[in-house]
């Protein structure tokens, strides 16, 4: 399953750095499919849903450092153990279970954004 930040998310930014996916960002930045992967253009994700990885995404939030559910993969292929949750000094960064995905759909994820 994704990684998600809870609001007791002091806004250290400790994760954000960590991430080898860019999926974290600060509250109330944009982000893109792109940022920090090989997409670009015209897309379909590994779910089904087509999307153009260069638009320009509305932020998940506007207060706290959040996390892109369509880019975690909690690390798999690149770490142990997901490091936003690792460097964590509030231990905000816990598993998602509205979006649970199984090692192989995370390491599908993962290969499929950086042209593994």
């Amino acid at each position: 399953m994704a990684i998600k930040i809870t609001d007791e998310c002091i806004n250290c930014g400790a994760c954000e750095p960590e991430c080898p996916n860019t999926a974290i960002y600060e509250g109330a930045d944009d982000w893109r499919y792109s940022d920090g992967t090989n997409l670009e253009g015209k897309v379909v994700l590994p779910n089904g849903k087509e999307v153009d990885a260069d638009e320009v995404q509305e932020p998940v939030s506007d207060e706290f450092y959040y996390i892109v559910t369509d880019k975690c993969t909690e690390c798999k292929g690149f770490h142990e153990e997901p490091q936003c949750a690792l460097v964590c000094p509030v231990d905000c960064c816990v598993p998602d279970e509205d979006h649970e995905e199984t090692e192989e759909e995370l390491l599908g994820k993962q290969a499929f954004m950086h042209n593994e």
